[in-house]
């Protein structure tokens, strides 16, 4: 393969992209869930943040966990598993925004994430996780799944 034809982008083993598509898919999968069966308490987790207006607050509070679902699973089927990677990619983007602005106003709140009610506390740990996460969406996304054959 001339250097003109080869693949662009990172190339990683099958198996290594499997694990990164489950743990990231699947946590958008299982975050999904709770804000799904009641929109009505996610929309009073994205309240406490203090950053979205009334207008964009309940279609936020309706929309934001089916996008999370569907992306998660796509990201896990491998269905158009790169734009999965960047709206997953994105909306991570915003959620450290969101607990960075949080944390920046000593705001000591629940996060939403996995249970709208209760759940874990808006911090450092989070933002970890999330820039874990993130990490792995590029890396799915920059990642071209083309396998040298021997």
């Amino acid at each position: 393969m001339s250097d003109a034809t080869a693949p662009r982008g990172l190339i990683m083993p099958d198996w290594l992209e499997l694990l990164l598509r489950f743990l990231v898919g699947g946590t958008f999968i299982y975050a999904a869930f709770d804000k799904i069966a009641d929109p009505a308490a996610f929309a009073q987790a994205i309240h406490h943040y203090r950053m979205v207006g009334g207008a964009f607050l309940h279609p936020m509070a309706l929309y934001m966990p089916w996008l999370e679902l569907v992306t998660g699973f796509a990201m896990i089927l491998g269905v158009a598993r790169r734009g999965a990677a960047l709206l997953i990619g994105l909306m991570l983007v915003i959620f450290m925004a969101a607990i960075i602005s949080a944390m920046a106003r000593d705001l000591d709140i629940s996060c939403g994430c996995f249970h709208t009610e209760g759940g874990h506390t808006v911090g450092l740990s989070l933002l970890l996780r999330d820039i874990g996460m993130l990490t792995g969406s590029v890396v799915l996304l920059i990642n071209r799944g083309v396998r040298r054959t021997f």
